[in-house]
């Protein structure tokens, strides 16, 4: 019983960390992404996702509470985790052992965003291009941000890489190798798409 709890467990924790999670870092940052055309287009692309009808209803179930499940099944994993790189340094030695220490980075790094961002804009302020550029003008907060975002989409594409076995779909090792090269260029693309989003605010 417990054994099969702990696989139901382990599956949804996969599923939730690419649907929906996975699905709302990419739609997060195709919007972040506008601060590249300017301070207007920004703005308008976030004033959009902000009037969504059922907004507060969409957060809560298809965001917060997907992120938390993830979260807390994630940080029991990662500690229970057994890494043997230091044994054996083969590649997906370190991939696991990078993304159970990306999940912790993320983690804090979402805790914070989602203060300086959604819980200010609850206390008043308005979520808009001059308030990521007053965050990110500070070096320390643009250092962390540029951490907070390469440890994401490392988490997501490596995430993707465990997806696929853990559901079934790439199981030979020539299917494991071509989703390899698939997840990295989706690491490398999204990369790309963050820090020049989060640079274009500077």
């Amino acid at each position: 019983m417990a054994q099969n709890r702990e696989y139901f467990l382990r599956k949804m924790h996969s599923l939730l960390g690419v649907i929906p999670v996975g699905l709302f870092i990419i739609v997060h940052f195709g919007v972040n992404y506008f601060s590249v055309r300017g301070e207007e287009e920004y703005n308008q692309a976030v004033a959009f996702m902000e009037n969504l009808p059922f907004r507060y209803a969409m957060e809560i179930f298809i965001i917060f509470l997907p992120i938390l499940f993830h979260a807390i099944y994630g940080i029991y994993i990662a500690f229970q985790a057994r890494h043997n790189t230091s044994s054996y340094g083969y590649f997906r030695n370190w991939m696991f052992r990078l993304q159970r220490v990306t999940g912790i980075i993320v983690l804090i790094f979402m805790a914070w965003h989602v203060w300086e961002t959604r819980i200010a804009a609850a206390m008043g302020q308005e979520v808009n291009f001059d308030m990521m550029a007053n965050i990110v003008e500070n070096p320390v907060a643009l250092v962390a941000y540029l951490i907070g975002i390469l440890a994401t989409t490392f988490h997501f594409a490596n995430g993707l890489w465990s997806f696929g076995i853990t559901w079934g779909i790439t199981v030979s090792p020539r299917s494991q190798q071509i989703s390899t090269y698939i997840t990295l260029g989706f690491f490398l693309v999204l990369s790309y798409v963050g820090v020049a989003s989060i640079l274009a605010f500077l």
